[in-house]
Parts: structure tokens; C-alpha cells; sequence
């Protein structure tokens, strides 16, 4: 039996503890890099069908495309604001995959991909990235409901909302859970902890994740937080943590998944950390990140894309090929195509409709506005 005064040296071992937390959260891992299954009994534990298998890889091949031509659209001016999710579609698509259609999605900005596989129309999407009032309207294209929050600009601030409405579906005894995306910056944040803590704190309905793709905008994950794991800040609010190889799908979902069955069954919250990376700039609003990272280092990661992986692991299974996948990105190119066009023909806004957008009922001040612009058809 350990004396007291061998326990108190064990408290007072500061490097110690350090070592310990990282040993306290090793990776989950299903896939290796070459599309090998590293854990059969996990992956039976997913309970994934071929089919579910399929789906989920056209999820992947959906956000990248919507990556892609995105990307080409900000370019030429005929997008708004773009933050780019090459590199993070096993963190987004295969989390998102776990979910129901009754859960709640709290997106960063970076998650517009979520949102769309949830039925946001991408013409809604493109809408919300110019600003249009449109563009958060939140329902199918034949008006059903999509349970997601806009995507949010202030960083780490939709945390708060996902455990507000976490508690409210915990009341209500509802099958159902709040979930909600921020980047490893966004983990750095006082919203970040307000909601993680008040979530654990009322055992919530949540399941929250961090995308640790590397940067926050420009600043090094090593220098926004000397944790050695994100996922511990998840543990300061009693709050069970791990940590995910986010370019493995099969990890992802496993994960999400029975984070999931956690959160819904009334135990409280879950806390997710992804590693992954964005292959690509922070946003498409002038970021360079040849100024803060090396061609050697994004080659690297291009190497770990999880694509590569995901396409190997289904093809050895013998349910996809080449012809498939060329098909598929033909239909998804397709209908982006179709939906930027029912985007552009959408009216557009007047500064009247802007000052009308802000309140439900307008005050002395703007009415008067709306009258002026209104009068000079603006």
C-alpha cells in the first residue's frame, strides 16, 4: 500500500502529470492509410451495410466537390464568403452520417457540407454564402424543416446554443441530440466552455466536436493551447472525451455513433476531438498558407487523404470502382451546376429589404429608411 507521502509525491510530479494525459487519450483507429482494415471488431461494431458503406463515401465525394467548384466560383467572383473542407470529409461526412434527421446541427462556417447532406439545398447554401436572406431559410427544396442553426461566424459561439437546445430535448425526453462542429481555434474560445460545461453540468443531449486541423486561421495548434490533447478540456467538465483519426471514416462513425447512443440515453454529453487537416487556405477571402506552412508539410497530409483511404477499404470489398465513382461525380457536378444557376436568378436584395430583414417590426428610424430607399428604388 502506497504511504501518503508516496501520493503526495506522485501530486507534486508536474512532468508526470503531463506524460500522463497524453498516454490518457490514445487514437481511435479503424483504417490504416492504405485502406486496410486495422480492427475487424470495430468495424463490426459500426454496424455499417455495403450500402451504408456507399453512402457514405458519396458523402465524402459530394464535399469534395462542393470543395472544388466552390472554390472555382469564389475565384470568379461569383461566390461569397468560402471556407474550404478539402482534407476534412471522414471528420465531417462520417460524424454527420452517425446522426438522425431529427438531432439538431450546430455547423461552424467550415460545415456547410453537413447541412446539405441534412437536405439544405446547395442553392440555399450558395445564397447564404452572398448574404442573401435567403440563405437562412432552413427547409427542403418541397419545404421540410432541416434541423441545423446557420452556420456560425463567431467563433466557438453555437456551442452555447447546441447546449440550450441539448437540455430542452433532454426535458422533452426527445429521441434526439444536439451536435455541434468547431476547429481546434474555436476550442480556445469562452463559448467553447460555457457550453461544454453547462451541457455536462445538466447531463444534455450533446455530443460536440473538435475539428483539430492544425491552425487557427494562421496561428499553429501548438500555440493556441499547451494541452497536450484537446479532447482533455472535454474531462474539466466531467464530460467523456476522445481522441479520433479524423481522415479515417470508419473511425469517425464509430465514434460519432455511439457518442450518440451515449448522449440520447439521458448519460449527458460526449466530446470528440478529429485529427485532421484543411489541405487548403483558412477561407478563400485572401489566406495564404505558403506564409505559415510548407508545400512539404500540406504534401504530407495530401498523402493521408482520407478519399484515398476510404476508396481503397470499398474497393477491396468489391463495391465500388472507377466507373461508379466517375458517374456519381458527373450527377453531384451536375446538380451544383443546376443549383448556382437557381441561385443567380434568385432577385436580388435592396438596401430596403436589408433594413427590413433586421427587425420584425421596424422602429421610427427605419421605416423612415425603407421609405427613402424604397422611393429611390433601392
Amino acid at each position: 500500500m502506497a504511504s501518503i507521502s508516496d501520493t503526495n509525491r506522485k501530486i507534486l510530479d508536474f512532468p508526470a502529470q503531463l506524460k500522463l494525459q497524453d498516454e490518457l487519450f490514445p487514437t481511435l483507429k479503424v483504417l490504416d492509410n492504405e485502406g486496410n482494415l486495422l480492427d475487424p471488431e470495430a468495424f463490426k461494431r459500426s454496424e455499417l451495410s455495403d450500402d451504408d458503406l456507399i453512402e457514405l463515401f458519396k458523402r465524402m465525394l459530394l464535399s469534395r466537390q462542393l470543395d472544388i467548384r466552390s472554390t472555382k466560383l469564389a475565384k470568379q467572383g461569383r461566390f461569397g464568403f468560402f471556407a474550404p473542407t478539402a482534407g476534412q470529409e471522414a471528420s465531417q461526412m462520417a460524424s454527420s452520417f452517425a446522426f438522425k434527421d431529427q438531432d439538431w446541427l450546430f455547423p461552424g462556417y467550415r460545415d456547410i457540407p453537413e447541412i446539405v447532406v441534412k437536405g439544405w439545398p446547395i442553392w440555399k447554401a450558395v445564397l447564404w454564402s452572398r448574404g442573401h436572406v435567403l440563405g437562412n431559410v432552413f427547409e427542403t427544396d418541397d419545404g421540410k424543416p432541416v434541423n441545423s442553426w446557420f452556420p456560425q461566424i463567431i467563433i466557438g459561439a453555437h456551442y452555447i446554443e447546441a447546449a440550450g437546445v441539448a437540455l430542452a430535448l433532454k426535458k422533452k425526453k426527445a429521441d434526439a441530440v444536439a451536435y455541434a462542429y468547431t476547429g481546434d481555434g474555436g476550442s480556445s474560445q469562452g463559448d467553447f466552455y460555457e457550453g461544454v460545461n453547462f451541457a455536462g453540468s445538466f447531463h444534455a443531449n450533446a455530443v460536440f466536436f473538435i475539428q483539430n486541423n492544425g491552425f487557427a486561421i494562421s496561428v499553429p495548434r501548438a500555440v493556441q493551447s499547451a494541452a497536450p490533447h484537446l479532447a482533455a478540456k472535454g474531462w474539466a467538465a466531467g464530460v467523456p472525451s476522445l481522441v479520433v483519426d479524423g481522415q479515417d471514416a470508419l473511425a469517425v462513425y464509430l465514434a460519432a455513433k455511439e457518442a450518440r447512443e451515449w448522449a440520447v440515453s439521458g448519460k449527458g454529453p460526449v466530446l470528440i476531438e478529429t485529427m485532421t487537416d484543411r489541405f487548403e487556405p483558412h477561407s478563400t477571402a485572401g489566406d495564404d498558407p505558403l506564409r505559415y506552412r510548407t508545400k512539404d508539410e500540406i504534401a504530407k497530409w495530401w498523402q493521408k487523404d482520407p478519399l484515398i483511404r476510404m476508396r481503397k477499404f470499398l474497393t477491396s470489398k468489391g463495391i465500388w470502382d472507377e466507373d461508379k465513382e466517375k458517374a456519381y461525380i458527373d450527377q453531384v457536378d451536375q446538380r451544383i451546376t443546376d443549383d448556382v444557376k437557381k441561385a443567380d436568378n434568385v432577385s436580388k436584395q435592396k438596401i430596403s429589404d436589408f433594413i427590413k430583414n433586421t427587425l420584425e417590426v421596424p422602429g421610427f428610424a427605419a421605416k423612415e429608411q425603407i421609405k427613402k430607399f424604397e422611393s429611390e428604388g433601392k
